[in-house]
Formats: C-alpha cells, sequence, structure tokens
C-alpha cells in the first residue's frame, strides 16, 4: 500500500485560487477511488497530484542533467571552445544590431 503525501500541504498560503474543469465520468471514478484508497478527499488527491506533476514538468524544463560521458564533453567544450565559424560571427554581429545593452 502507497502512503499518500499531500504535495500542498508545505505551501503556507490561503486557499482563495479557484480551479474548474469537466472530466469523463470514468477519470473521475478512479481519481474518487484513489483519494478514498489514499484517505483524502478528491480534491485533496487531485490538487496534490496535479501540483506535483507542475513542479516535475517545470524542473524539466529548466535543468538539463547530464550524463557523465556528457559531463567530459560538455567540460572540455567550455575549456577548450571552438574557434567561432563565419555563421556564428554573422549571428552575433546581427544580435548586436537588434538588442542594446545598458
Amino acid at each position: 500500500m502507497l502512503s499518500f503525501k499531500d504535495k500542498t500541504s508545505a505551501v503556507d498560503e490561503l486557499s482563495s485560487a479557484r480551479m474548474s474543469f469537466r472530466t469523463k465520468p470514468r477519470i473521475k471514478d478512479t481519481i474518487s477511488q484513489a483519494a478514498a484508497l489514499a484517505g483524502v478527499d478528491d480534491s485533496t488527491f487531485t490538487m496534490s497530484a496535479a501540483y506535483q506533476a507542475a513542479l516535475t514538468t517545470i524542473e524539466a524544463h529548466e535543468r538539463t542533467r547530464l550524463q557523465p560521458v556528457d559531463h567530459v564533453a560538455f567540460f572540455e567544450a567550455l575549456d577548450n571552445p571552438p574557434a567561432p565559424t563565419k555563421a556564428l560571427r554573422a549571428a552575433a554581429k546581427k544580435h548586436s544590431k537588434r538588442v542594446s545593452f545598458r
């Protein structure tokens, strides 16, 4: 049996924002059954699962994880960068014309 961990309980804020959505009866029944087995209500179960999925999605987009073999190539490129190509020089020149730094 899995123990339920409410991921939203750590957020110390008043619950004032509303979310509303419709779902298919089979999905609602499945969520209700899982919530009952976990000993929480449907809202707590659904919000906790959605919040965890949101955190996971955001983390996947904000971080890059490298395998050990990729670390070597990454740090080698940082330590010994290749000379800029014509295309890179052209892109940098175009960028400097479009963007001002203050």
